[in-house]
C-alpha cells in the first residue's frame, strides 16, 4: 500500500509527474512529486521530508499528474542518488548506532525514566533524531546539552506512543498479514473493549491485543455492520418457547446467521429463519425490544 507524503501544504503545480519511493527510515512508501525527471523502479534517490533529506528507492512508477486523486501536498524529489549521498547514507547508519550507544549511556547516567528506540541521522547530517518511549513528560535538557556537546549537530527527540513504535517497526499481525499501521494506516483510532461486544467476541486481551500491546485496529473494520445486523436479532438474555419449553438466548452467530437458546436440561443451535419461525416471545416487560415472534 502507498500513502502520501507527510502533510504538507504546498503547491502541487509544479511538478509534472509523481511516484511512490521507499524511504529507508520507513517500512511504508509514499508519494512525492518530481519535474522533467525520469526515474525508474529501483532508483535510488534524495528527497525532502518533514525530517530533513533522507534516502529513498523508487518503488512505485510515475504517473502525470494529472491522475493525483489526492489533496495533499507533495514534497519534492531533489535528485537521483548519487555514488557520494549512497556512501555518506551507509556511514551515517553506523553514526546513528555509535549515536544511539551514547544517548542510552546518558539516560541511564541522568536516571531519564524513557525507553530509546532508534537513532536517525539525515542525509546530510545537519540533523540527529532520537525516538524513544516513556509513559509520562520527560525534562531531557540536561541530556540535550549533553548530547550537543558530544555529537555536534542539531538533536531532535521526539516521544512515540507504542501504536506509533509498531508502525516504525512493522510485523506480521494475528491474520498473517503485514501490520495495518505499517501498510495503510494513517491515524490511529481510539480502539475500546466494547467493539469486541458488539462482534460477539470472548473478552480474552491477549489474544485481542497487538504487537503493540493494545486492542487491535482492525476491531473497527467490521464494528459498524456488526451494529447494524445485530438489530436484527434478538436481545442476549431474551426468554422465548419453543415447542412450549422456555429458552434462554444465550450466543448469536452473525456470520453464520446461527442463534444458541438454551436451558438447564436442552441447548440448541437455530438458524436464523428456523429460529423465526419456531420462537415465541412472551408478552412481559423483558422482551419489549426483540425482533423475534410476539
Amino acid at each position: 500500500m502507498v500513502d502520501n507524503a507527510p502533510e504538507i501544504k504546498i503547491d502541487n503545480s509544479v511538478y509534472d509527474h509523481f511516484v511512490g519511493i521507499k524511504l529507508y527510515s520507513s517500512p511504508r512508501a509514499y508519494y512525492f512529486g518530481t519535474k522533467e525527471m525520469p526515474l525508474n523502479i529501483g532508483d535510488k534517490v534524495v528527497v525532502e521530508t518533514i525530517k530533513g533529506l533522507e534516502l529513498g528507492e523508487v518503488v512505485i512508477e510515475q504517473e502525470k499528474m494529472s491522475k493525483y486523486r489526492s489533496e495533499l501536498g507533495l514534497k519534492p524529489v531533489l535528485r537521483v542518488a548519487s555514488d557520494v549521498d549512497k556512501k555518506l547514507f551507509e556511514a551515517n547508519l553506523k553514526d546513528a548506532k555509535f549515536a544511539l550507544e551514547i544517548c542510552r549511556a546518558e539516560v541511564e547516567r541522568l536516571k531519564l525514566d524513557m525507553a530509546l528506540i532508534s537513532c536517525e541521522y539525515t542525509l546530510d547530517k545537519s540533523k540527529v533524531l532520537f525516538l524513544y518511549l516513556a509513559d509520562e513528560r520527560v525534562d531531557f535538557r540536561e541530556l540535550l546539552k549533553v548530547l550537543a556537546s558530544k555529537l555536534h549537530t542539531r538533536i531532535e527527540l521526539r516521544q512515540v506512543g507504542s501504536r506509533d513504535k509498531a508502525k516504525m517497526v512493522g510485523g506480521i499481525g494475528l491474520c498473517g498479514l503485514p501490520l495495518c499501521c505499517s501498510t495503510f494506516l494513517n491515524e490511529f483510532d481510539g480502539i475500546s473493549i466494547t467493539r469486541a461486544k458488539n462482534q460477539m467476541l470472548a473478552i480474552n486481551i491477549p489474544k485481542l491485543s497487538g504487537h503493540c500491546g493494545k486492542l487491535i485496529c482492525c476491531l473497527k473494520y467490521e464494528d459498524d455492520i456488526y451494529l447494524e445486523e445485530r438489530k436484527k436479532y434478538p436481545p442476549l438474555g431474551s426468554k422465548v418457547f419453543i415447542d412450549k419449553t422456555e429458552y434462554t438466548i444465550t450466543n448469536i452467530n452473525i456470520i453464520s446467521k446461527v442463534i444458541k437458546v438454551e436451558n438447564a436440561e436442552d441447548v440448541k443451535f437455530l438458524a436464523k429463519e428456523d429460529f423465526e419461525k419456531q420462537a415465541h416471545f412472551p408478552k412481559n416487560k423483558d422482551n419489549k425490544n426483540n425482533n423475534g415472534k410476539k
